[in-house]
């Protein structure tokens, strides 16, 4: 006969889930005036820790290409990924943003449980999303993804300066500098440049009359390199 003092067998509560991967996403590159916008998708190794992680824009560019690396290295995945000229100017800018952060998530290796991304608006996924502002001051895989964006993009923009010497990419990445403007109304726009952006568009307007009124001597200005 049972003891009066046995209690009925439970079965303990237990959460036998594992915690879902969290993948940071942030892009670089909607303000500029010339070449692709930019976005990373970073899964981090809590093993594997990255001292001084931050919001890209507020590290110099020594330390941005050091942790560039470092998050190559460590982290347990990331994805870099990107929307051309071609589809912002078909898109806009913002859809555009969202389109690179969304090929920025499909292509990571880990499938994540979350997704954290830096803003207000959010990618179509098909996972767990959350936007948060100023998400790469706040979150170290949102700061990682900043990272290999902006350094992802600050390359090609001195790719392209190779290209077209005579608009300073290397300098200003595409942003619209007075040194950029300059050179937009002396040799109009080139293909990397985004047309639907007001200052590009009234450059290549500027260049089209010129031509017009002086079609030979304005054809060989807009033709000059330094």
């Amino acid at each position: 006969m049972p003891s009066s003092k046995s209690l009925p067998l439970e079965q303990a509560a237990f959460d036998w889930q594992t915690p879902a991967l969290v993948a940071g996403v942030d892009e670089a590159g909607r303000g500029p005036l010339a070449g692709p916008v930019v976005a990373a998708a970073v899964i981090l190794d809590d093993f594997q820790p990255i001292m001084g992680l931050a919001d890209s824009k507020k590290l110099s560019a020594a330390r941005r290409e050091a942790l560039y690396d470092e998050i190559r290295a460590k982290a347990l995945c990331c994805c870099i990924a990107q929307a051309s000229v071609e589809e912002i100017d078909r898109l806009n800018i913002l859809q555009a943003t969202l389109l690179a952060m969304q090929r920025a998530v499909t292509g990571l290796r880990l499938r994540p449980g979350l997704v954290l991304v830096d803003g207000n608006r959010l990618p179509l996924l098909d996972v767990r999303a959350e936007a948060i502002v100023k998400g790469d001051a706040k979150v170290a895989a949102i700061s990682a993804a900043s990272i290999l964006a902006k350094v992802t993009r600050d390359r090609g923009l001195i790719q392209l300066d190779q290209q077209y010497p005579q608009y300073g990419f290397a300098r200003h990445k595409g942003y619209g500098t007075a040194e950029h403007l300059q050179a937009l109304r002396l040799h109009g726009p080139c293909p990397q440049h985004r047309g639907s952006f007001a200052p590009v568009a009234q450059a290549a307007q500027t260049l089209r009359e010129r031509l017009l009124a002086h079609p030979f001597h304005d054809l060989a200005i807009a033709m000059q390199t330094p």
